[in-house]
């Protein structure tokens, strides 16, 4: 009889789910994550009631979350230290939804979370499309300088079976479904016998974004100059990412051994972009954009890019001198010719606005990268250690030779990641209850 009740009573309102995401507001990648999520779960589960429950949620990005989807509810509040939510709207979400989603990011973030979530609620967790990246980083047993995606496959097949942290493992046994959003975090979570019923492949949800600031992007393109299709966009990236600096905060013994590292890699790391910038510039005679995916790069992209240019090249260079939204930023990337990128996020925002899109990636910025080999997209991949200026440009000449080619490539991948994204959102339907919708 309780459990007929509770069937009814569940049939008697729309799935709901509570989506765990927004990260940070530093990054318009860990912005766009959160509406890139929103957009599939409205197109392929029109039906579900969306919770977010943001970690850190600045005045702008909400805006811009509230504008583009007015049904969108936002609940607020920590974990207090006995694993219960802090405020009564927070366990309010936590007692009425069918489902916790984690969204996007590196290592499964706020995991914590979802297994407190677990243990006091019993409901289904599932996380779409992360990565885990078990070998690159600060702290015992991480490498700091990182590797190739040819190095860290390799180095995270050899560890032991064991590896995963028992009460990460707990909870991954037992979620509703596991999606990474990159083949080596996959393999190394078949390796350590991870039990989820569905453990696959599901790109980052940044992917689904559909969110366009037009009227702010397209004046920001008539003021600088830029015209569609006859300009580059170029955003550069730390090895590591000064996070003391960003939110002014103490430092950290780690922050020694990243800094040390930047010091010995910007340049050169750098230094390719130019030598593309270049020779973009005085082949063309077209423009370039040196933009920002993090607030520190706003400053950065003048001082690596564009200030040592030589003089007849930076007159056709274009420096963003402030920080934007993933909104306004799509309506740039969209007409641009094309986006280069040691940032993983801008392409990814790029490209479903038809945009091609080149990853330049870091050693250190873990196994992530990978994703663009498994979408397709392997021709405008690049390891910077393994790259020159005079390659990117000849990827690039292609481009500028063939734009339509280049466009119809990205519809392509395009294809294979909506074919993925439509996978995700039926295991969403499936662990909240939903009912798939009737064939027509």
């Amino acid at each position: 009889m309780l459990a007929l009740l509770a069937t009814g009573m569940r049939a008697s309102r729309p799935p709901r789910v509570l989506l765990r995401n927004c990260w940070q507001s530093v990054n318009i990648g860990d912005i766009g994550h959160a509406p890139g999520a929103i957009t599939l779960l409205g197109k392929y589960f029109p039906e579900a009631e969306i919770t977010l429950w943001p970690r850190r949620l600045d005045p702008a990005p909400r805006a811009m979350l509230t504008r583009g989807y007015p049904k969108l509810k936002i609940v607020e509040g920590v974990l207090g230290p006995d694993n219960k939510p802090s405020t009564p709207a927070l366990l309010k979400a936590w007692e009425e939804t069918d489902l916790y989603l984690s969204g996007s990011g590196s290592g499964f973030p706020d995991s914590s979370h979802a297994i407190a979530f677990y243990k006091a609620t019993g409901k289904p967790v599932g996380v779409f499309g992360v990565s885990m990246d078990p070998i690159s980083g600060i702290g015992r047993g991480r490498e700091p300088e990182g590797g190739t995606l040819e190095e860290l496959r390799a180095k995270a097949a050899r560890l032991p079976a064991t590896h995963l942290p028992e009460d990460l493992r707990q909870l991954l046994d037992r979620a509703a479904f596991f999606f990474c959003r990159d083949s080596i975090s996959l393999a190394y979570l078949k390796a350590q016998g991870v039990k989820t019923p569905v453990l696959e492949f599901g790109p980052d949800a940044q992917l689904g974004m559909h969110l366009r600031d037009d009227a702010k992007g397209f004046a920001y393109l008539r003021a600088a100059g830029l015209r569609e299709n006859r300009f580059i966009c170029v955003i550069p990236r730390l090895r590591y990412t000064p996070y003391y600096r960003v939110n002014n905060v103490p430092r950290v013994p780690g922050d020694d051994i990243k800094d040390a590292i930047n010091a010995q890699t910007t340049e050169r790391d750098h230094a390719k972009l130019r030598d593309l910038i270049v020779a973009y510039v005085r082949k063309t005679r077209h423009k370039v954009l040196a933009c920002a995916e993090m607030t520190y790069q706003v400053e950065m992209a003048k001082e690596v890019l564009v200030d040592p240019l030589p003089a007849d090249v930076k007159k056709n260079v274009v420096w963003r001198d402030r920080f934007w939204l993933p909104d306004e930023a799509a309506s740039v990337y969209a007409k641009a010719l094309a986006v280069i990128s040691v940032e993983c996020h801008s392409p990814l925002i790029a490209m479903p606005n038809g945009t091609p899109a080149f990853h330049l990636r870091q050693p250190t910025d873990t196994c992530k990268g990978q994703m663009y080999r498994d979408i397709g997209a392997n021709d405008w991949f690049f390891e910077v250690d393994e790259t020159r200026g005079e390659e990117l440009w000849q990827r690039l000449e292609a481009i500028v030779r063939d734009p339509g080619a280049a466009r119809a490539k990205v519809k392509s991948i395009m294809a294979t990641v909506r074919t993925r994204q439509q996978r995700m959102v039926e295991a969403v339907r499936a662990a909240s209850g939903g009912q798939r919708p009737a064939v027509r």
